[in-house]
Formats: structure tokens, sequence, C-alpha cells
């Protein structure tokens, strides 16, 4: 087994957790494992002068992009930033990403890098998450992608991402799980005073993802239904049914209004009732 290749994607005005954080949690993996199965942790950005996070912090690169053209990382994972309009216009930093991901094992992104996938064309069919905050305007600008908005982290094949800042660490901390077992990656987390596991998603941080739909919509009448016998099968075919819509429109009718998909209500629902 050879050293895994794990690239940070960075840019001009990049969250500087969402970096730090996730080189963290492999660092400190590597301080237990055999020198070949060490994590070699790179930053790539578009250039090699010095990148200006959100916060003032200046982070320099190992690799630019033409350097990292034909590299193959085993994880490759785009940070987030608060600029979503940067992002948007980026057109440099998304083509790499496109290119990249395709020869990536794993590939990611930490908070609102998540919408740097998406202009990439890399979030169509595919399970993701980002920031509470931004979660809708995910779902809205990439209808193709199932945003589960409260998720800490999601995994769907290939494709990793994370909920903002701090979950960029619960997503290294999976990670490692999936390679080295969860007795590894908790004797991580307690090395850097975390939890290897978070219980509940976004909502416990987010009054917006707590919020019921507007009374008297069809999203709070499909909730209350979903309520009075959080036990049913519920599906999203036979809530759409309930809704008099198709299914497809159900979806993002719920995520818009709710902030969660149905499905996330349906389980939410559930615990609650267990509780």
């Amino acid at each position: 087994m050879c050293a895994k290749e794990v690239a940070i994607v960075i840019y001009e005005g990049v969250q500087a957790l969402d970096v730090a954080g996730p080189i963290d949690v492999f660092a400190e993996a590597n301080r237990f494992l055999a020198p070949h199965e060490h994590y070699r942790l790179r930053l790539v950005a578009p250039g090699l002068e010095p990148v200006r996070a959100s916060s003032g912090m200046l982070f320099l690169a190992e690799l630019d992009f033409a350097e990292a053209a034909d590299s193959s990382f085993d994880i490759l994972l785009v940070a987030g930033s608060p600029d979503l309009l940067a992002i948007h216009q980026n057109n440099k930093l998304i083509h790499w990403v496109r290119k990249a991901a395709a020869r990536a094992r794993t590939y990611g992104a930490i908070c609102t890098g998540a919408f740097v996938l998406g202009h990439a064309g890399l979030l169509d069919g595919r399970r993701v998450t980002t920031h509470w905050e931004h979660s809708r305007q995910l779902a809205r600008s990439f209808p193709l992608a199932q945003v589960e908005a409260d998720a800490i982290h999601v995994h769907d094949g290939p494709l990793v991402t994370s909920a903002g800042v701090t979950a960029g660490i619960d997503l290294a901390l999976a990670l490692l799980s999936e390679e080295h077992g969860s007795q590894f990656a908790t004797r991580i987390a307690k090395q850097l005073v975390v939890v290897a596991q978070r219980m509940g998603g976004q909502s416990q941080f987010s009054p917006l993802l707590g919020a019921p739909a507007a009374e008297e919509s069809v999203v709070s009448r499909i909730q209350s239904h979903i309520m009075e016998n959080p036990g049913a099968a519920h599906s999203l075919e036979s809530l759409a049914q309930k809704a008099g819509m198709s299914a497809r429109n159900l979806s993002r009718y719920f995520l818009r209004e709710a902030g969660i998909s149905a499905h996330e209500f349906v389980q939410r629902a559930r615990l609650d009732g267990a509780r």
C-alpha cells in the first residue's frame, strides 16, 4: 500500500478552516500510521503566489493548476468561501476541478465548495450537502442534485460533501473511518478533542432548518400528514400523490418551502416520535 495523495483546492477568499480542519485530521492520522499508509497532503491553487483567505490568513500552495494537470489524487477536496460570487465567476477553478475530479478516486467539497462542483457539472444525480445557509440556493442552482440540507456530511459514490466550516473535520474523520475503521477515527478525534461522529444534523445549529412551511401550503399539509403517522411507509411517490403533484415537483417544492427534503422531514419526524 502506497501513501495516499490528498489535495485541498484553494483560491482567493477561501475559508481558512475549510482548509486547515481536514489537513490537521489527516496529519494527526499520520502520527499513528505506518509510513506506507501516510496521507501526503498537498495544497493546489491557480498559481504559486500566496492565497489570502477570507480571514486574511495567507496560504502557500505546493502545486499550481498547471503542475497538477495530470495528477491523480486519492482524495480531492475543494474548500469553500463566504464569497459565492467569486466562486461563480472563477472559470479557471471550475474548469480545473472538472478535469481533476475525473482522475480522483474520491472527490468532493467542504461547505460552499459544493458550488464549484455544481458549476463543474459534478453534482447531477448525486446526494449532496453544504452549509445550511446556502442549501436552498444550491438546490435552486443545481436542480438535478439531491440536496440534503440537514446532513453534516454526505458520501455518494466517489463524491463527498460536508456542511459548513468545522464540518470539514467531520468529513475527514468519516473518510478515516472508512479507510481504517471507526476505532482509529475515534482515536484521532480524541487527539483533536472533537467528537468522532456528531449527533443530529445541521438543524441543531440553524433555526431556518427547523422552521415549518407556511400555513395552508401544500408542504404544510404534507408535513401534517407525516406527523400524524410518522411510522407509515411514506415514500416520495405516496406523498406526491397526496399533494396532487409529481414526485419531482414535490421534491423541489418541499425543499424550497421547508428547507429540508421530504425524506429528511420523515426521518426527523420519526426520531422526534421515538424521543
